[in-house]
């Protein structure tokens, strides 16, 4: 509560401050990459309000949404949502010099948390270097998390419940972009924080990337002592789309105390591909995304914690509409789809050879609105089948939602 209300008169002493500024000088601060630009370029493709000739920048957004979803015949009933609000503050501190922050809210779980804040120089095109919290950039995703951004109120399951979108590290990098024509190449190289034990050592009881999130000194200390390394290269042909290939990888246990050693160096290692295009004629936009993971688990563990995992999601969004409506102009209807599949654990048992189980796969469609870009009113439901550990038939999910997000 202490921090809630800390924002509160944080926000409320801003907005006393703006009451006093001439509206003119409000203007709206066009993103850096605009024209030519990768996912990596998510960070500073955000809508900004500039205040004048002050050096700092403000915006953010926010999600909420209504649902009714229910399992095997079982509900909890209507449920609202405040999901999350986000402020973004930046900064151009000189030439060739910026600072970016995100700052989310998150009601459900009572806390702020600073998701991204670093420190960019820009030495070159090809060569600039990156400090501070650092979105990893695994897959798309994590980097391109945005709510307003998406036809979806829920985020795709791989990316946040196998992955561990959004997932952010303290630490330092390079990175680079080259254009060409109709191409553009882009890379990027960090050495960051880790994940640490609670990767196997968790409620939920299965290897979860996602439960590291939970531990709040992985921003000031590592668990292995060895950094966590994130690359990624992706390209993009003007007409064509975008590809990209990551890899995310490191020693996640504390192996070693006080220069004794405790146990055997246990890596994870992940691999995604990302992909993203608008078919030119009927301006269909796809964007699709798959990862795997593979960790070192104990043998002392049982099968239920999986050394491999795998999964992703293909969304699919077709504007159907594009015109004035209600008075707002060049406003866009769509219709769209997302597949999921997860697989937490893939493998056989070793004394049945049989499947293992724990999977999920979901189909969602939807409907959305934009009266402007900025702005989605989204509507969809969610068919879903999950499987257990043993394979047994899968429980059933259904989900009726609706949800608002906007930039701000």
């Amino acid at each position: 509560m202490k921090k809630l209300f800390t924002l509160i008169i944080s926000i409320g002493i801003g907005q006393m401050a703006f009451a006093q500024i001439d509206p003119k000088l409000l203007r709206a601060k066009p993103s850096d990459t605009a024209k030519n630009s990768l996912n990596m370029d998510a960070v500073y493709e955000r809508p900004f309000i500039a205040v004048g000739k002050l050096p700092v920048s403000v915006g953010g957004y926010m999600e909420a949404n209504w649902q009714y979803q229910g399992t095997d015949g079982i509900s909890e009933g209507q449920q609202f949502q405040f999901r999350r609000m986000t402020l973004f503050v930046a900064s151009t501190i000189s030439k060739r010099i910026k600072f970016l922050s995100e700052i989310e809210f998150e009601p459900a779980e009572k806390e702020i948390a600073v998701e991204f804040a670093a420190l960019d120089l820009e030495l070159h095109p090809l060569l600039n270097l990156r400090g501070g919290m650092i979105l990893n950039p695994i897959g798309a995703f994590n980097q391109n998390h945005d709510g307003p951004k998406w036809e979806f109120t829920d985020r795709p399951i791989a990316m946040t419940q196998m992955l561990p979108a959004t997932w952010s590290s303290a630490g330092f990098g390079i990175y680079g972009k080259n254009y060409s024509g109709d191409w553009m190449l882009g890379y990027e190289l960090y050495a960051t924080s880790s994940f640490d034990d609670s990767i196997i050592a968790n409620p939920e009881n299965r290897t979860s990337l996602a439960a590291s999130k939970r531990n709040p000194e992985r921003f000031e200390e590592i668990a292995s002592g060895q950094p966590l390394l994130t690359g990624k290269v992706a390209v993009r042909r003007n007409n064509i789309g975008e590809l990209g290939v990551s890899y995310m990888g490191g020693v996640y246990n504390k192996w070693q105390s006080d220069g004794i050693v405790i146990d055997d160096k246990r890596r994870l290692n992940v691999f995604a591909i990302d992909f993203n295009t608008t078919l030119p004629k009927l301006k269909t936009f796809i964007t699709a995304e798959w990862a795997w993971i593979r960790v070192d688990v104990p043998d002392t563990y049982s099968q239920q914690f999986g050394s491999r995992q795998m999964g992703g999601y293909i969304d699919i969004v077709q504007p159907v509409i594009k015109k004035t409506i209600l008075g707002w102009q060049h406003s866009v209807v769509s219709l769209a789809c997302r597949v999921e599949y997860v697989d937490w654990n893939v493998g056989k048992f070793r004394e049945t050879g049989g499947n293992i189980g724990d999977e999920l796969f979901s189909v969602m469609p939807g409907i959305s609105f934009r009266p402007r870009q900025q702005t989605v009113l989204r509507f969809s439901y969610r068919k879903q089948w999950q499987k257990d550990i043993l394979g047994n038939p899968p429980a059933r999910t259904g989900a009726v939602q609706f949800g608002v997000s906007t930039y701000f």
